[in-house]
């Protein structure tokens, strides 16, 4: 078993010699977190989604790709990226396989300044956040970008119990 970065993973399958024979030796390549394709890593994800393929037709040999996403609206589009077949090689579970039921909670911001849409976006998250919490709910927020949650930093603990 080798566990590494799509970065590093990507330095090793692109060389032409010497680690030909690793990539060669792979038979599973698993995506974590594959919902990060329109992200920074998002190139990274599709050359070796499309080098492993390569690798797989030209070689004959079988690698299966597995993508793993908590959170992943169109695994429809992302399976027919990965060639998955939708009929036998597919599987979504949804809402009903989760031990805890999510709550989502969408919240527009109107101004038209990018820096006040951050500022407002991270009051208002904060907000739900502790009342949720104080509301003695678990939370678990999600958004496009880690940094959002700068405000979080900006907040002692004290005041979110």
């Amino acid at each position: 078993m080798l566990v590494t970065t799509p970065e590093k993973w990507d330095v090793v399958t692109r060389k032409s010699v010497g680690d030909v024979a690793l990539s060669q030796i792979v038979r599973l390549l698993i995506l974590d977190e594959v919902h990060l394709l329109h992200e920074d890593r998002g190139p990274v994800l599709e050359s070796l989604v499309a080098r492993t393929i390569r690798q797989v037709e030209s070689t004959q040999s079988m690698i299966r790709i597995l993508g793993l996403s908590a959170t992943l609206p169109n695994y429809l589009d992302v399976a027919a990226f990965l060639h998955v077949n939708p009929y036998i090689g597919l599987f979504y579970f949804d809402s009903r396989f989760r031990p805890v039921p999510l709550g989502q909670t969408f919240v527009g911001i109107k101004t038209t300044n990018k820096i006040q849409q951050i500022h407002d976006m991270e009051e208002v998250c904060y907000d739900k956040v502790l009342q949720q919490i104080k509301a003695g709910h678990q939370v678990g927020p999600f958004t496009f970008k880690l940094k959002c949650f700068s405000v979080f930093g900006n907040h002692t603990f004290a005041q979110l119990f």
